[in-house]
Parts: C-alpha cells; sequence; structure tokens
C-alpha cells in the first residue's frame, strides 16, 4: 500500500522500523460478506498472513455487491474491496470428502481458524472445533454468529439491520419522530469483526496457545452501549431515542450555522460559559433557566434556540477554529467526502492507494498508528482462488493434483 513518508507513517512505500505484531502467524477466513472478512483485515493488516478460503465458482457474496454492477459481475466488487486486501484466496468445497481432508491439511498450518456459519454447520460439516482441534491442537478457533453458539436464538439467521433491531440499537437512534432507526453502516458486522480481532490477538499472546472464541454480533452491540446500558441496570433509566442530544449535558448537540449542522459539547460549567461569552450571550449566564448543568439540560431546547440566534449568523467552520481555541469541543458535521478530504486526515494518510488489475485502488489502512507506522495491505484483494496453486502446493501438491481437483470441482 502506497503511503507517502510522513513523521506519523513513516512507512511508505516503506520499510517498516520493525516486523508488524502479527508476523508469521497463519489465519485460514473461511468467512463471508462483512464481520469476518472486516475482522481478518485487521489481523492481515497487523502482518499475519491470511488464507481465504471460499467456495468455487462464486466465492465470498461480496464480492458481488458493491455499487459498480461490472465489478460485481467480474466477482469483484465494492464492497468485497473494502476489507480483502492483503489476503490470499483458495477456492475449497467443504461439503466434498477430498475437500474435508484438504482443509484439516490447511489447519495443522495454521495458528487460526475464523468461520461465520451459523452454529452447528461447521459440526454438520466433521470441521468442527472438536475435530479440527485433534488436527492441530494449538489451534484458535474463532465463530461469529448473530446470536452466539448457544442459547434459543442461535440458530435464527442474522444479518447486521436484524442485529441492529434486536439489540436495541435502533430503539436510541433517532428521535421522536424517526426512532427506531438503522444506523447508517453495517455497525453490528463491524462491532462484531472488531471484537473477534481482538479476542484472537487477546488469544494469541495467551501460552500454551488454543481454544475456542464464541462472538456474538449482537452481545459485541450491546457491550458497545455500555453507557446506555449502564444507565438502565444502575440508574434505571429507560433508553431513549435522543436524537442529536447529549442527554448527559447541555449545551451539548448539533446546532444549526449560517451553512452546515455543528457539534458541540460545552460539558462543563468553563466551557459553558467560554461559549455563551464568545457568541455574545452573557445575559444567559444569569438566566436562572440555565444557571446549572441539571437547569440546562432541563431547557435544553429553549437553550439551543437562543444560541442559534447567533450561530446561524456564520459558517459552522469559523465557529469550530474559533470555539476549540478557545477550549470548547466543537466540529463540523461533515460527509464523507468532506472527511476524507480534510488536512487532518489526509495528513495521517489513512488512505492508501494499491495497484488492482493494473489500476489503481484506493482503500482504509488500519486505524490505528503502532511506533509511527499505519500498518496498511501489502497486497490488492486477490481474485477468487489466485492462490490456489501456491497454497495447495506448499502443501505437496502438483500442478496436475490441482487441475484434476478443480475439473472435479473440489477446488
Amino acid at each position: 500500500m502506497a503511503i507517502d513518508d510522513t513523521p506519523e507513517t513513516k512507512a511508505s512505500g516503506g520499510v517498516n522500523p520493525r516486523p508488524r505484531p502479527l508476523t508469521g502467524l497463519r489465519i485460514l477466513d473461511l468467512t463471508n460478506v462483512l464481520a469476518g472478512p472486516y475482522c481478518c483485515y485487521q489481523l492481515a493488516m497487523m502482518g499475519a498472513e491470511v488464507i481465504k478460503v471460499e467456495r468455487p465458482s462464486s466465492g465470498d457474496l461480496a464480492r458481488q455487491l458493491g455499487a459498480d454492477p461490472d465489478r460485481n459481475r467480474n466477482g469483484m466488487g465494492i464492497s468485497f474491496l473494502a476489507q480483502n486486501a492483503g489476503k490470499r484466496s483458495v477456492t475449497l468445497d467443504m461439503k466434498h470428502p477430498e475437500g474435508k481432508a484438504l482443509l484439516k491439511r490447511l489447519v495443522k498450518t495454521a495458528d487460526v481458524v475464523v468461520e461465520n456459519f451459523r452454529p452447528g454447520v461447521m459440526d454438520r460439516l466433521g470441521l468442527g472445533y472438536d475435530v479440527l482441534r485433534e488436527v492441530n491442537p494449538t489451534l484458535i478457533y474463532c465463530a461469529i454468529s448473530g446470536f452466539g453458539q448457544g442459547g434459543p436464538w442461535k440458530d435464527n439467521p442474522a444479518y447486521d439491520q436484524i442485529v441492529q433491531g434486536i439489540s436495541g440499537l435502533m430503539s436510541i437512534t433517532g428521535d421522536d419522530d424517526s426512532a427506531p432507526l438503522r444506523v447508517g453502516y453495517p455497525l453490528a458486522d463491524t462491532m462484531g469483526g472488531m471484537t473477534a480481532a481482538f479476542a484472537i490477538a487477546a488469544e494469541l499472546n495467551k501460552s500454551p496457545r488454543g481454544g475456542m472464541i464464541d462472538v456474538s454480533m449482537t452481545e459485541s452491540v450491546i457491550c458497545s452501549m455500555g453507557w446506555v446500558v449502564s444507565n438502565y441496570l444502575t440508574g434505571g433509566v429507560v433508553p431513549a431515542a435522543n436524537g442529536n442530544e447529549n442527554m448527559t449535558s447541555a449545551p451539548s448537540g448539533t446546532f444549526a450555522t449560517a451553512d452546515q449542522p455543528i457539534n458541540i459539547a460545552a460539558n462543563r460549567d468553563t466551557q459553558w460559559r467560554s461559549l455563551a461569552r464568545h457568541l455574545g450571550r452573557e445575559d444567559l449566564l444569569d438566566n436562572p433557566d440555565y444557571l446549572t448543568r441539571e437547569d440546562r439540560k432541563a431547557h435544553r431546547h429553549a437553550l439551543r434556540a437562543e444560541l442559534e440566534t447567533v450561530l446561524t449568523t456564520r459558517p459552522a467552520a469559523d465557529w469550530a477554529r474559533e470555539l476549540n481555541a478557545l477550549g470548547v469541543p466543537t466540529g463540523e458535521v461533515m460527509t464523507v467526502p468532506q472527511v476524507l478530504a480534510t488536512e487532518q486526515i489526509e495528513g495521517r494518510r489513512l488512505v492508501g492507494t494499491l495497484e488492482n488489475d493494473g489500476a489503481p485502488l484506493q482503500v482504509l489502512g488500519s486505524p490505528v498508528i503502532v511506533d509511527g507506522v499505519r500498518p496498511a495491505p501489502d497486497l490488492a484483494p486477490p481474485r477468487l482462488g489466485a492462490d490456489n496453486v501456491a497454497v495447495w502446493g506448499e502443501l505437496g501438491l502438483s500442478a496436475a493434483e490441482v487441475a484434476d481437483l478443480e475439473s472435479e470441482g473440489v477446488i
């Protein structure tokens, strides 16, 4: 991944000052669409060798998903490109006896297996954790599913939107007029994938290695709502959809300006006073409705209207610059294209470029920087089965044997 050499990303095109933390480890990615592929993408960027094991002919469903129909027809849909760079691809029919035998041979060489089938599918194939740990006693086996490997819901189909609804997330998203509302990207899949990556990294640090990781996307989302859940469990407050308002403080939320919305979080009394004075509304400081945090929370909508009489006279960027300088946390409400074009994001090289079939492909790197280096994929997303000859050859199969297996539909 091409990344310019900067003080914060040193590596570009470059030489990392040390090996990436998961260098030398092999991950078998048996997953499909998003949660599992996202998990394995994070591990790949941290240096692991990730071998994506896909169904012959069709592969990962994400190969057919995305905004570009031509790419979808070619098996390289944008949804696939988003989280499969840096991986190798082999094809394998795990229902075929020879396919099962090949997977076991591959598992012997692996440190981790990740799958996101419905609970019980791998057991029915004769390839579940109990079988594979006999093949490789130190294997870390991670199963990602909608609801986990146990419980009355475990066999229910689960897509991101289903999980967003069941987890309670949609009930607190939006406002009185729009809730329940889906979060605008597959948050449940992403949270499940990141949770799995974290758990795998932790297990890799264990000695001796080996074990079964059960990741529930629903539980991942619920746990991410810590404050909301805690307010209910401890404070008895039933979570509600509060729109763009931060119910722990005021003024803290989204405000109109002359051009686009802005978020202001004047959560401390000192920040509230700085905000009121900068807007020329010192009169609000003596108003009995706004004297304390609790007063301001109780009258938050009236307070927002008062502040917007001034905020709407100038652009959001001006207010953000001036209020941040005063220590009042402020940020423009941006679109995705806007934030990607900012000096902040461009300067830290979050987006990098890979060569993909002779054309540039922009992909996101890791969300972390380690010792000044942002982990990023080295290889473009693979064509389906692109590494069949190389990977199966590493297990001792000849080119002729690989060709025979392909003709028989095993790979």
